[in-house]
């Protein structure tokens, strides 16, 4: 059963950067043949699709985020991160990894206040 892990988030002032990652372990497969994808959610508010990058490498971003994030993967190490430059409040979430139509990893706290 394929688990997944994110790491990498934390408080950071608004213009600085973070690097989230997301490992996934448990099958002898590995990700390769699934799309990836990176979400989000603040309080109060429906979780949402930051990006997403497809077994082949395309990728899809929220407007949002355009410019600012870029997610990549890594299939010989099972994972996948997420680069975001430039952060803004308005990024304040719960960052989730999600693997495929339906596996979720746990999430990782992003915090941008000055």
């Amino acid at each position: 059963q394929v688990q997944l892990a994110e790491s990498g988030g934390g408080l950071v002032q608004p213009g600085g950067s973070l690097r989230l990652s997301c490992a996934a372990s448990g099958s002898i497969f590995g990700i390769g043949v699934y799309t990836m994808g990176w979400y989000r959610q603040a309080p109060g508010k429906q979780r949402e699709l930051v990006a997403d990058i497809t077994s082949g490498g395309s990728t899809n971003y929220a407007d949002s985020v355009k410019g600012r994030f870029t997610i990549s993967r890594d299939n010989a190490k099972n994972t996948v991160y997420l680069q975001m430059n430039i952060l803004k409040p308005e990024d304040t979430a719960v960052y989730y990894c999600k693997a495929g139509s339906g596996l979720w990893g746990q999430g990782t706290q992003v915090t941008v206040s000055s």
